[in-house]
């Protein structure tokens, strides 16, 4: 017998919670729309746990737990509460504002700021919401051009509005642009927070509610640094807050996939927040030096890089961030080369450890790297270095090669962490 028939012989419908009996297990969960690659007489259930799970017809009983409640399609207005602050969200993308396309598996992006924001009813009770989309682009589809946009509206916010701003992004560059905003935005007056999400808001599993009752905790405090605040583990307890020029992205679906490997959370945020270490308070005014040179390149060290190799990525850009193994290392073959290239470009050597700093001192590779120009950035992560000498390289040329190592907004720690 087809999935269709069997869910409405026994009069259930599609997001209805039923229990389902078969010879040897029984299941209970929510029945969701049949995709492409299902088999006819399989339906589909969304566990409590959150994952998906077929379970044959064949043999089986079912029995209504309880009914579909029907969904709100209109987005209401809602009235300002005087008793609460106010806070921007503003939209940019990303699974955090998709949702799932049952007939194809598929994430897709279709949910507007407004209707996300009206989705997590926990709102209501923190902060009055001012809801504003400003792209509505896949994390893999930003650009130095759109970091841009982002430090510019976030400035007009500040300036007109005087309060908090939360950012929806897609979680797989977050990073990246948690650390362009930083370079671009080096004091602000009140907290810029990015989150995210790795299941889309429609599926039970979903992080983003959470995360963003998190991130707007955050968005009223008097944080003054660019920063992500995204789930502290896989359950649904508590948001970390980490400093968004010091942070990446290191598992592809946890819920808890961000990680500040130097340094750990700034704070966590459950009822209130528990700040864990000192930050930067807000400044009385937000300053803006917005823009980037996106002809910059990334070379990622590894075994068999040939000097053809270097030479088709490093020809034609503007500096140069190599992603070295270990404290910082790349293969001898290549030494002679890059010593050249420092002459006409800046290159900096960045680790692509985990954990950790760069060390050029300690081998002869490395003291021949830094005898040859190449500008050593501790523990910056790669992909900030790699922001920051784009922001660098547009509004300070000539002193790249001074201001790479330096710390300039949080970026790179005061000490090498050997541990």
């Amino acid at each position: 017998m087809s999935a269709e028939k069997f869910i409405s012989n026994n009069g259930a419908e599609v997001h209805d919670r039923v229990k389902i009996e078969t010879e040897s297990i029984t299941y209970e969960g929510l029945i969701l729309p049949k995709h492409n690659f299902s088999k006819e007489n399989i339906i589909i259930l969304k566990l409590d746990n959150g994952y998906n799970i077929g379970v044959s017809t064949k043999g089986a009983k079912l029995s209504i737990l309880s009914k579909a409640k029907p969904k709100k399609t209109i987005v209401e207005a809602k009235k300002k509460n005087k008793d609460l602050q106010n806070i921007t969200i503003l939209g940019t993308g990303g699974t955090i504002a998709s949702f799932i396309d049952y007939k194809t598996g598929a994430v897709s992006p279709a949910i507007t700021a407004e209707q996300l924001v009206n989705s997590v009813k926990a709102l209501d009770d923190i902060a009055n919401i001012n809801a504003e989309p400003l792209f509505s682009l896949a994390s893999e589809d930003m650009k130095p051009k759109h970091w841009e946009d982002m430090a510019v509206k976030v400035k007009e916010i500040h300036d007109k509005s005087n309060h908090g701003i939360v950012i929806g992004h897609g979680t797989d560059t977050m990073a990246y642009s948690a650390a362009a905003l930083a370079f671009q935005l080096p004091e602000i007056s009140n907290p810029v927070v990015f989150t995210g999400a790795q299941r889309s808001p429609d599926r039970p599993s979903s992080d983003a509610h959470l995360n963003l009752v998190g991130a707007t905790k955050t968005a009223m405090s008097d944080l003054g640094e660019i920063c992500i605040a995204m789930h502290e583990t896989t359950d649904d307890r508590n948001v970390a807050i980490w400093r968004g020029n010091r942070t990446r992205k290191t598992h592809s679906s946890m819920r808890n996939a961000f990680s500040s490997p130097n340094e750990g959370p700034i704070g966590i945020v459950s009822d209130k927040i528990e700040w864990k270490r000192k930050y930067k308070s807000t400044s009385e005014k937000t300053t803006i030096k917005a823009g980037f040179d996106d002809n910059i390149g990334m070379v990622w060290s590894h075994p068999g890089l040939s000097i053809e190799d270097w030479e088709n990525i490093v020809n034609g850009k503007n500096g140069v961030v190599i992603a070295g193994t270990g404290l910082g290392h790349i293969n001898s073959e290549l030494l002679d080369v890059i010593g050249k290239a420092t002459k006409d470009i800046p290159i900096a050597m960045s680790s692509q450890c985990l954990s950790g700093s760069t060390n050029l001192n300690v081998y002869r590779n490395g003291r021949q790297l830094l005898e040859n120009g190449v500008v050593e950035t501790y523990d910056m992560l790669p992909e900030t270095a790699l922001v920051k000498m784009m922001w660098l390289s547009k509004h300070h040329p000539d002193k790249i090669n001074e201001m790479m190592g330096k710390n300039l907004v949080g970026e790179i720690s005061n000490s090498r962490k050997l541990d």
